[in-house]
């Protein structure tokens, strides 16, 4: 490769732009917004990569070796398909990454609970003094260590479909599935699809490899030795994050953690005292008697299931967002007599169609300011109001991450108003 094209210049592209500039690969950065932070395009133009914004042109292909997607670049953009047509290979930022770095790496994915495990595992390893990286869609690129880890240190690496649509070479030595249910239906097309993406991690295993999969889960690609797991197995330390979800995410993070070689001590003790990620059941404070948890991350239906089984007070829940095509059916089925919903975002009313069929109370709100606010006057000492919206966020928001953000400080906001 003497000449590449990043597509994408946010986290992830900034860092395999300047990975293969360390490599001394001619590197042109291209992103159709003319907006691109001026410390990322300076940061860019300083180790010497070309940075074209705008409108796409098939010329930014020109004398070009490889394109390297972003994992938000949808495949079939235009310029990737005329990538593809000419013959010139298209690999994610991951595959990139696998490529350029030798070292052992853990691969997690599913639809939920893979940050969790995943920083999971990384306190595993740290619990051992064992030297590791945790990196990948927990938001700090795989590429990001290249020329900057040791050749003997794990990589624990958080994978999602969109990082793995366009992998060739990636061999976990260690490859977990957490769960597949329906996800990223909106831009994988199919549920097929989006399974289809996230088996991918398994394809290139051996028999000298890990394959770690939900107990009774079909055959996986691949000749990984498998190892099964589930949320009641017998553990060396009950997971101090609460609820069911969290024991299979354990569960999951153990057998990877044994297959890795750490000691069952070390693995109690991480067990012990790791609290959880941001943005998912993160208990932020109490107000008045009511507890307000937030859980951002729950980008789809299975997810926010999850965070309100997690409860057995009444819930004040916010819901909504961007929809993925998903059904509200069965999240408005959890909901009880005692509970209520405060919605927001593109998917309100159809997330209203589904509780008002389901005879759950609900209020139209618009946006997370009115929502909450509606939410926390609703609510009673002992209630909990939870953020839990089963709805991407780009529809009001950067990320789930921004919307989490802005719900910790609306909530701190209130405390104070409260005091």
């Amino acid at each position: 490769m003497k000449r590449a094209l990043v597509l994408g210049l946010a986290r992830s592209g900034e860092a395999a732009a300047l990975a293969l500039r360390s490599e001394g690969v001619e590197v042109v950065g291209y992103d159709r917004d003319l907006a691109l932070d001026p410390a990322v395009a300076g940061r860019l133009a300083a180790a010497g990569v070309e940075v074209q914004l705008g409108d796409e042109d098939d010329a930014l292909l020109r004398e070009i070796d490889a394109v390297i997607k972003s994992p938000g670049v949808p495949s079939d953009r235009p310029l990737l398909v005329a990538a593809r047509a000419r013959g010139v290979p298209v690999l994610s930022e991951i595959e990139l990454g696998a490529r350029l770095l030798a070292n052992p790496l853990i691969g997690i994915t599913g639809t939920n609970g893979k940050t969790t495990t995943t920083a999971l595992l990384g306190a595993m390893f740290d619990a051992a003094g064992r030297a590791a990286e945790v990196v990948g869609n927990i938001g700090r690129p795989l590429t990001s260590l290249v020329g900057r880890v040791a050749d003997d240190a794990w990589i624990v690496c958080e994978l999602s479909s969109f990082q793995l649509e366009d992998v060739d070479t990636l061999r976990p030595r260690i490859a977990v599935l957490l769960n597949l249910e329906p996800d990223h239906i909106d831009r994988h097309g199919s549920f097929d699809a989006y399974r289809d993406a996230k088996l991918r991690m398994f394809e290139r295993q051996t028999a000298e490899d890990v394959a770690v999969v939900p107990r009774g889960f079909a055959a996986v690609p691949g000749a990984g030795r498998r190892v099964e797991f589930a949320g009641d197995d017998a553990l060396p330390a009950e997971p101090r994050i609460p609820g069911a979800h969290n024991r299979e995410n354990a569960a999951a993070a153990v057998a990877a953690a044994r297959a890795a070689g750490l000691a069952d001590d070390a693995i109690a003790a991480a067990l012990r005292s790791f609290p959880g990620v941001e943005h998912r059941i993160e208990e932020l404070r109490e107000v008045a008697g009511v507890r307000f948890v937030n859980d951002s991350k729950a980008t789809n239906v299975a997810a926010a299931r999850r965070a309100i089984a997690s409860f057995d007070a009444p819930l004040h829940v916010i819901l909504g967002g961007r929809g993925k095509h998903e059904s509200y059916d069965p999240l408005a089925a959890d909901l009880g007599p005692s509970d209520r919903a405060y919605l927001i975002g593109d998917a309100a009313a159809e997330i209203g169609a589904a509780l008002e069929q389901a005879g759950v109370e609900f209020e139209q709100c618009g946006d997370l300011v009115s929502a909450l606010r509606a939410a926390a006057a609703a609510a009673q000492p002992g209630d909990v109001a939870l953020l839990s919206p089963a709805c991407a966020s780009f529809d009001q928001f950067v990320d789930y991450e921004h919307r989490g953000n802005e719900f910790r400080r609306l909530v701190d906001e209130l405390a104070g108003d409260a005091r």
